[in-house]
């Protein structure tokens, strides 16, 4: 009888002991790394077939391709009030970890022109993915071969006679066209469109006499042979020197500043997701972002668009982003796009 409670006990003891030990081993395991549950919103503050459209869309099918998520990640444009509808939803959206959202320049400029009430700051920095280029573009069938003689034709016919087209008001493509106007004594119509696949249409057409598309809005009609590229605004040339069109790469378009039109200027490519999420559910989209970038799919994307491949998240992108909204607010002020 003593030898079976001293079997008993025994017994009793070891499986104490297993019990505490596995407590002891689960509490010591790391807390699974959040992932999303249901699908992800992925909004465009733009319309179809410009450069956030495209990138986002590219970016969604490089998920889909490597298997980069368990969740589907959508694609929906809210272009309204110059993407202020896109804005406002991610705003509103507040601890939805369910919803992210490229960015452009007007994240900066919608607020300003505008009032509506945004700023990038009610939003979560998720990570800088590039900078685009902007590059002033020239129907083909034109005789004009340098910015040059494209802006001395521009002052010849007068104020107000050549159309530019750009995407929206008050929004990247008119501030730099306003600059471009001040470096160079010119005066253009501006011509809004929704976006910058359209304005590419609408220059091969004739309908406009010049644009200042960013590269991948451009680069179709460009390798077709429709549209000359004159410039880049960049204090640098592209460094991408495989041929696009017959005859030239990018690296071979001079940059503004050497064409004698002293104006520059480049935009983000960013992401940013709901206001109020926690540290790692920001953690797993800069993850997933990186996954992205290391495709060789985003790495041809870069090429083909002549992207600035800078990327950046945490403090520095905090960082990035306040210097450039003071820049913009200084440019908006001077081209007189401030709202009252």
């Amino acid at each position: 009888m003593k030898n079976l409670q001293t079997k008993l006990r025994g017994r009793v003891v070891a499986a104490a002991a297993a019990v505490i030990a596995a407590a002891g081993l689960s509490a010591s395991l790391p807390a699974l790394a959040w992932e999303p549950t249901k699908p992800v919103e992925f909004v465009v503050p733009a319309g179809t077939g410009g450069g956030a459209d495209q990138m986002a869309r590219l970016m969604q099918g490089i998920v889909i391709k490597h298997n980069l998520m368990k969740q589907s990640l959508i694609v929906v444009n809210k272009s309204g009030g110059a993407g202020a509808e896109g804005f406002l939803s991610v705003k509103e959206a507040k601890g939805d970890p369910h919803k992210i959202i490229i960015t452009l320049s007007n994240l900066f400029t919608t607020p300003m022109a505008t009032g509506v009430p945004f700023n990038w700051k009610e939003m979560t920095p998720v990570s800088m993915m590039a900078l685009d280029q902007f590059v002033l573009w020239v129907n083909a069938e034109k005789p004009y071969k340098t910015a040059k003689e494209y802006l001395d034709a521009v002052k010849a016919a007068g104020p107000n006679k050549m159309k530019m087209g750009g995407t929206g008001s008050k929004q990247e493509d008119q501030i730099l066209t306003v600059g471009m106007e001040k470096a160079t004594g010119t005066k253009f119509i501006y011509i809004p469109f929704k976006g910058g696949g359209e304005v590419a249409v609408q220059l091969v057409g004739g309908h406009v006499d010049s644009s200042v598309n960013n590269p991948a809005e451009a680069v179709a009609q460009w390798r077709a042979g429709k549209l000359r590229a004159l410039c880049v605004f960049d204090d640098t040339r592209m460094p991408y020197k495989a041929k696009v069109t017959d005859t030239q790469s990018w690296n071979d378009i001079p940059t503004c500043k050497e064409a004698g039109v002293p104006a520059d200027y480049v935009m983000l490519r960013g992401i940013f997701t709901s206001p109020g999420v926690t540290a790692d559910q920001i953690k797993y989209y800069v993850d997933l972002m990186q996954k992205i970038r290391a495709t060789p799919d985003w790495k041809e994307y870069m090429e083909k668009g002549a992207f600035n491949q800078t990327f950046m998240t945490g403090a520095e992108f905090t960082k990035w982003l306040t210097a450039a909204e003071d820049n913009h607010r200084a440019l908006m002020q001077e081209a007189g796009f401030l709202a009252k």
